[in-house]
């Protein structure tokens, strides 16, 4: 039965992996945007990326800054997700509710990082994008749980 859950013949892990595939795109996006920051503001962190000598190595630029501070927290959000998005899969879930769970967590988290480190737009934009994304995976982490006793 598990094994029959985790095919793309079901809705519910076809959105799963959808979803799941656009946020690891997200974060490699996040690695190329932290680059650009970096050249743009001509921040860099080893002496061997330095491109002139008159460049020194520095770590405190706010810009590059704000990047790196998207990027880690998409690591500290996104990487649960993949682990209780897959178990919720498991669970057999309705799947217009998994679905629309998998969605709010990419879609929140996309929105984050356009509001933190693109464009950037004043509170409550960030902490909505980011409670959101939370919720649905508080959510399904409390129904694996709650299936699992």
């Amino acid at each position: 039965m598990a094994l029959e859950l985790l095919t793309l013949a079901n809705p519910v892990f076809k959105s799963y992996a959808f979803w799941s595939g656009v946020l690891v795109l997200k974060m490699f996006v996040m690695s190329l945007l932290t680059a650009i920051q970096r050249f743009k503001t001509k921040t860099f962190a080893n002496p061997e990326d330095l491109m002139s000598p008159k460049l020194k190595v520095k770590f405190d630029d706010p810009n590059v800054e704000r990047v790196r501070r998207a990027h880690r927290n998409d690591l500290e959000n996104i990487l649960p997700f993949f682990i209780i998005g897959l178990l919720y899969t498991l669970t057999n879930p309705a799947a217009f509710l998994a679905i629309n769970l998998f969605r709010a967590v990419a879609i929140g988290r996309i929105v984050h990082t356009l509001v933190y480190a693109v464009v950037v737009v004043p509170q409550p934009a960030r902490a909505l994008a980011f409670f959101v994304a939370l919720g649905a995976s508080i959510y399904m982490a409390l129904q694996v749980v709650l299936v699992a006793l």
